[in-house]
This record gives C-alpha cells, structure tokens and sequence, in this order.
C-alpha cells in the first residue's frame, strides 16, 4: 500500500491537529491531495519523515512500519479501531494491547456460503437427480478471549421437481476455545475423520479436544447424529446412538506425515435384539510431492460382527491430489482421485456425496458402506471468479458383498462472502 494513501486513511479515522500546521517536507507540495492530512499528522507526532526532510510517500510500506504509525495514533487518543484490528499481531509484537479494540470492533462476524449443484445418481440400477440451491451463513461471536460461540443457519431450496419445496435450519450451534492447552469444540459441530470425512464426515453433538502442533493428538465423544448404519449382532442393521474415538498425527520429516486412530460406534438400543460395537482402526501416511501434490494411503480394519454377511474386515483407501483451488486467486485449480476398498463397517458417516455413492442398494435395501465398498472418485476444481469456485465430482463404487453398483456425477458452484 502507497505510504500517502494509508496515512490519508489513518486521518479520515480521527487523528487531529492544528488546521494551519506546518508542512516539514520537502517532496509534498502544498497542492497535493494528501497535503493537509500529512501536514496534521507530522504535526501530531504520528509520523515522521528521513533525514534529508522527505516524506518519501510513493514507498510502499510493510505492515511493521504501518503497526508504529497506528501504535503513535492510538497513543494520541485517535479514534483507529478498525486499523487496531486489522494490524492486531503485528501490534502485540510492539507490546499495544489491543483485544478491547477488536472486540468492539468485530464482536460478531458474518460470513456465508451461497452454492448451487446439480447431482445425477444411480443406485443398483435406479436413477435419480437433484437440483438444489443452498445459502449458509455463519455467525462467530466472540465470548471472552477465550471462547467464541458459532451458529449456522441454513436454507435449501428443491429445484427438481419446481414444487417450491425447500427448509431452513439451525445446523451448527457450538462453542470452541481452549481449556489450558487443550482447544476445545463443544456443542453441535462438523466432525470429520480422514480426508474428506470417510469414516465419518457431517454433525456431531459432543466435545472434541486436540492438542499439540508438531504431533497433534485428538479425542472426541458424543452423538453421531448423521451415522448411516453399522452392523449388529448376528449381521442385523443398526444405528450408532453415540461414539468416541482417539487420533493422532506427527510429521516423520519435511514432507511426511504419520497418522492413526481409533473410533468406537455403539449401536442404538432401540433396534430390538441389536447390541452392536463398530471398532474402528486406521493407519496411514501422508506424502508431500514437490509443492502442489500429495499421496495418501490409508488401512483399515473393523471388529464386528461383518462376517454375519460375508463381508472382510480389512481395507484400504489410496488417494492422490494436485494444486487447489483457492477462492482468492482466479485461474486457480486441482484435481484429485481416490481408490476404495473399505471393510465393512468403515464408513459410518461419510462425508460430502460419498454417502450417496454408498447409499441404499433399492433392490436389496443394503447399504455399502456396512457390507464394504470397492471403487474409485475422481474430482476437479477451478476458480472462475474471486470467491467462486466450480467443481466436478465422480464415485463409480460397488458393494464387496453383493457387487451392487453406485454411481453418483454431482456439479456444483460456491460463492463465498
């Protein structure tokens, strides 16, 4: 930023001098735009020129340079709560408190999602569309200098059939902040295992604990409130009524990654003569290839009651991605693609459309993601504007049990504000 328009800037928030103080350098003459403003700031002891008397004000200056001036000005009594938040880190490492300030001024933050998408199904040879307009916004507001609260609302509109049909809810309520060392969610949130959710990716009514930067280490427990099915006793289906887990993940290097976890899925009571446990294991590494790619291989293995159904307890998931899209930078994109052959009862709640491409076999009235899953997902993405992004996704999965075929090609636009 031009060093004389942020100093214009810092003016219009309230730094006042005399009217008639003087001009002390030389390179401003008394017709430039910003004159009057330099003049009162220098005057005000807010700025100060090189030793030759210029000002220097085409320079471009670092944020360093622009926390010192903000720090000068808020020392006078001017009104710059707005610069005091957004030059936040750089006026701590100055030692200018300013938590009041950016509490003040940005108590509550309100960002959103607006995304049309267009999904095509086929599911164990029946088919079916969907044509849906989604809005999301997000409320943050900030409790203490430890906690925020955040809320999300959500409205979808059903274009498919033109009926009109649509719902608005309350998808997220929760808190997070930290406890000691621990940061901490708890409350109605997105809970997340593996890359994109596999294991399980949608809302969570619980508490989640991580720890740590280096070696990371994380223990949830709560509600699955999403879960599709595992498997009970005797191979009959239920559904988890809550669960708890423990993960980990440490950097073996500069471009590798160690992770591993455990996830335990208790089948809910009220399905009659069903007393099942899902026990969860994953291993795996992360590759990091060069600066915009990554390998991820994943096992996994299940203990329950799969053979009821013929089904096999062990697994794997292989991924590989390049670039990414990014929402500030037009142009930009990455692709992607993965291979499943999961065991039964991997996938509790998968996240995105990968519950549709594990969905309800319509013939059998089976559920892949219980009996296991074999197949592979393929995606690219591409910002088209600042702030919205396209993208198109593809899941070609059979059952390893039955062999029934799901396939699901969704389309979809974000804008972001």
């Amino acid at each position: 930023m031009k060093k004389s328009l942020v100093l214009a800037m810092a003016m219009a928030l309230g730094v006042t001098a005399s009217a008639y103080a003087a001009n002390p350098f030389s390179d401003v003459p008394a017709g430039h735009w910003a004159y009057d403003s330099i003049s009162k700031l220098a005057a005000a002891g807010v700025i100060e020129g090189y030793g030759d008397d210029t000002f220097r004000g085409d320079r471009l200056m670092t944020r360093y340079e622009m926390a010192q001036i903000v720090a000068k000005a808020m020392a006078k009594g001017a009104n710059v709560d707005k610069l005091a938040a957004e030059f936040a880190d750089e006026l701590d490492a100055l030692g200018v408190r300013v938590a009041a300030l950016e509490k003040k001024a940005d108590n509550v933050k309100i960002t959103g999602q607006f995304r049309y998408h267009y999904e095509s199904m086929k599911q164990d040879g029946v088919k079916n569309h969907t044509n849906v307009l989604r809005s999301r916004i997000w409320f943050t507001g900030k409790v203490n200098d430890n906690w925020d609260y955040v809320g999300m609302l959500e409205n979808q509109q059903y274009l498919t059939d033109n009926a009109g049909n649509e719902d608005t809810n309350f998808q997220r309520a929760y808190l997070q902040g930290r406890l000691g060392g621990l940061k901490t969610v708890a409350g109605r949130f997105n809970k997340s295992r593996l890359a994109m959710g596999d294991i399980y990716g949608t809302r969570f009514d619980g508490v989640d604990f991580t720890y740590g930067k280096q070696v990371k280490l994380n223990a949830y427990y709560g509600k699955p409130t999403n879960a599709k099915g595992i498997i009970g006793d005797a191979g009959k289906f239920a559904k988890p009524d809550h669960a708890w887990g423990v993960n980990a993940e440490a950097g073996l290097g500069k471009n590798v990654t160690l992770f591993a976890g455990y996830d335990e899925f208790k089948a809910n009571a009220e399905y009659a003569g069903v007393n099942g446990k899902d026990k969860i294991i994953d291993a795996g590494l992360k590759f990091k290839l060069g600066k915009n790619a990554n390998i991820i291989g994943t096992y996994l293995h299940t203990d329950l009651d799969g053979a009821a159904i013929g089904a096999s307890d062990n697994g794997f998931i292989a991924e590989i991605n390049y670039g990414g899209a990014k929402a500030n930078k037009v142009g930009s994109w990455g692709i992607g693609a993965k291979y499943y052959h999961t065991p039964a009862g991997a996938l509790v709640g998968p996240g995105w459309e990968t519950a549709n491409a594990l969905g309800t076999s319509v013939a059998n009235n089976n559920w892949l993601y219980v009996e296991g899953a074999k197949g592979w997902y393929a995606v690219a993405k591409y910002t088209v504007a600042k702030n919205m992004i396209a993208d198109v996704e593809y899941w070609d999965m059979k059952g390893r049990v039955t062999d029934v075929k799901n396939t699901v090609l969704w389309t979809g636009l974000y804008v972001s504000f």
